[in-house]
């Protein structure tokens, strides 16, 4: 590249405008997804005292959000953990948590002092190219998170009728049980969120009855949360732990919380309201986070009491002298009898509360999992409309887009649940889970971008403290991915020179778009030296960068 070329780069990138931390209205999309129409008022904001009246005006976002953490996925993630590892990775869960809590801060920060969620920002900063293929990316997860929470929900159709309705009876049930529940947002944003509560609440009592009817031994449940390490755990284990991280940190969830907050009439253009904002909406998502790990410690526990160190046959045995309606031959069936480790998933889950507590205990399990599968399918729904409008500028009803996705989503799940055993559907959630892990860079890299950028959150950028700290944290939870990623795709298929080539080529790709990625974020961190480079401006010319309105939000190529 000459360096005549390199100077007029230079030029236009200092030429840019460096707007005020807030953007006019008229520079914001509207968005018909989530109640533009319809703000919630909030009280004054210029009280420095906290108020929980006013902290009640903000609840709902942060409740929403936390369902991510708690889809049949993230479920039976942790009764796997709990098998495989007892209590010796409850820590990993709670640190998850709160690396989750950081990074949902991020979205809540980018929403509310812009005015723009995470889609709707990357449809402004990025060229088309990029834009498109992390839109892709974006739809990859929310498809991966809805064929889980269809698996899920069918699963507990078939537990809950007795198994008068097949697992593809279920599949199919939950086309029209979504449109069903679409219909409870025409009653307001207000209602639509307390429902939401109510099936946190479902599954705090259904999860937290398993958890009290036979208490673990607190002080192990204790030791689990408080001291690291995982001693004897082997392989297994620290493949559950990954799995751990990787179900809990959700890429779409980004897209929804930095939306959802934008439901709260603030005037951005008061700082300090903005602030104060920020302060509940946070406090807000501690408290939901806190519920969310609550309910996965109950999940955790209940099986690392019950099935740790257990094999099939102390199952098989324990089912025989049970009063449980299931048939001793299905009971042989998810539980061959054999001295081999128990392998559980949500079925088997259920099979053994059966078994050791009784029938009412299985249904009550059953529920809990239904009102997960309910309540994410639903957050889903709407974090796939931020992310379709946000993208592409394209607005679309709620029910095509249902459609769209519910479509794709079963048609995989419907042809497993007509050909294959509930074993390789309920199989599946691995993979799931390593699917969207894929995905994690694409939506955490571009928020820790947006949030770093003076120019685009003025007063609100993140300090270098914050900048180290979750740049830190962003790079050991998408190693931790990838790790994990590597692990499920060598398991999965046979080692062939054609299926390392496939995935050699894929590898590259992807590590080409984080790398584009990556370099924005050095910019955004202040690297100018990097964005110099000539390889740089010869792979990601300035051509393409999409201004508001004649000036730019942040000064990235």
């Amino acid at each position: 590249m000459s360096a005549s070329k390199l100077d007029a780069v230079n030029s236009e990138r200092q030429g840019r405008d460096n707007p005020s931390f807030h953007q006019e209205e008229d520079d914001i999309p509207v968005n018909q997804t989530y109640y533009a129409d319809e703000l919630i008022s909030v009280p004054d904001l210029n009280e420095s005292k906290f108020s929980f009246r006013t902290l009640w005006a903000f609840t709902g976002p942060g409740f929403l959000m936390s369902i991510a953490y708690l889809d049949p996925g993230n479920i039976e993630s942790d009764l796997q953990s709990g098998v495989v590892a007892g209590y010796k990775l409850l820590w990993v869960l709670m640190s998850a948590t709160i690396m989750g809590l950081l990074v949902q801060r991020l979205a809540i920060r980018l929403g509310m002092v812009t005015g723009l969620h995470l889609a709707e920002m990357c449809y402004k900063q990025y060229p088309k190219t990029p834009r498109l293929i992390l839109w892709i990316m974006a739809e990859i997860a929310i498809i991966g998170s809805d064929i889980q929470e269809v698996i899920g929900t069918s699963l507990a159709i078939y537990i809950l009728s007795n198994q008068a309705i097949p697992i593809w009876g279920g599949v199919l049930i939950t086309v029209f049980d979504t449109f069903t529940f679409l219909l409870l947002d025409r009653y307001g944003l207000r209602k639509l969120e307390f429902f939401f509560g109510f099936l946190i609440t479902v599954m705090a009592i259904t999860f937290g009855y398993e958890y009290v009817h036979d208490p673990p031994p607190q002080i192990e449940v204790i030791k689990g949360l408080f001291i690291p390490g995982c001693a004897g755990c082997g392989p297994d284990g620290v493949l559950r732990a990954v799995g751990i991280v990787g179900a809990v940190i959700m890429p779409h969830n980004l897209f929804l919380h930095s939306a959802l907050v934008k439901s709260r009439n603030v005037d951005r253009k008061d700082k300090g309201s903005v602030k104060q904002a920020n302060m509940y909406f946070f406090i807000e998502s501690c408290i939901a986070l806190f519920i969310s790990l609550i309910i996965n410690i109950f999940v955790v526990c209940v099986f690392a009491y019950g099935l740790f160190g257990k094999t099939n046959l102390d199952v098989v045995n324990l089912c025989a002298n049970s009063t449980s309606s299931s048939s001793q031959e299905e009971i042989e069936e998810f539980f061959p009898s054999n001295n081999e480790t128990v392998d559980a998933d949500i079925y088997r889950a259920g099979l053994f509360l059966g078994c050791k507590y009784g029938d009412a205990a299985r249904y009550i399990w059953a529920v809990g999992i239904l009102a997960a599968g309910q309540s994410s399918t639903m957050t889903g729904t709407y974090s796939g409309q931020f992310v379709m409008e946000g993208f592409l500028n394209l607005h679309w009803a709620r029910w095509k887009r249902v459609l769209l996705t519910r479509t794709i989503a079963i048609a995989p799940t419907l042809f497993l649940a007509i050909f294959a055993d509930i074993q390789q559907l309920t199989g599946l959630n691995d993979y799931l889970n390593a699917v969207m892990s894929l995905q994690l860079p694409f939506a955490l890299i571009p928020t820790l971008t947006f949030t770093s950028s003076p120019k685009i959150m003025g007063d609100f950028v993140n300090g270098l403290f914050n900048k180290i700290l979750l740049l830190v944290l962003a790079a050991v939870v998408v190693c931790i991915n990838l790790y994990f990623v590597v692990v499920t795709i060598q398991e999965a298929l046979p080692p062939h020179w054609a299926i390392y080539t496939a995935f050699g080529i894929a590898g590259i790709l992807y590590m080409s778009l984080v790398l584009y990625l990556i370099l924005h974020l050095i910019e955004a961190f202040g690297g100018r030296c990097c964005a110099r480079l000539p390889v740089t401006l010869l792979l990601f010319s300035t051509s393409n960068f999409m201004p508001v309105q004649g000036r730019s939000l942040v000064g990235l190529v």
